[in-house]
């Protein structure tokens, strides 16, 4: 089966618009955040004067750090969203922050 819908489920081989549009949406919030993450990071790490074409070691420690706390704390807010729509959904109200 396609990722897009090309298999059996299908009406005669047509393309199911419902998982595109869902496939363009998960793009479009994958490349935000990819965005949000380079322009954060770029910020902090790398300095307005370009002296050589490489990063220096600071720089790329600070860039690996940066993303990796990056990754975690989207980790950390997803994991709390989901447990907030977990409550809602059970408890029939959202939890204070």
């Amino acid at each position: 089966m396609s990722f897009l819908g090309r298999g059996s489920s299908t009406p005669a081989g047509g393309v199911n618009h419902e998982r595109v549009d869902m496939a363009v949406q998960e793009l479009d919030m994958i490349t935000d955040i990819f965005n949000k993450l380079v322009s954060s990071c770029h910020t902090k790490c790398i300095g307005t004067r370009y002296a050589e074409g490489d990063l220096n070691k600071g720089e790329s420690v600070c860039v690996d750090r940066c993303v990796a706390k990056f990754f975690e704390v989207n980790k950390k807010v997803g994991e709390k969203l989901q447990s907030m729509g977990g409550a809602a959904a059970g408890g029939g109200g959202l939890p204070s922050l």
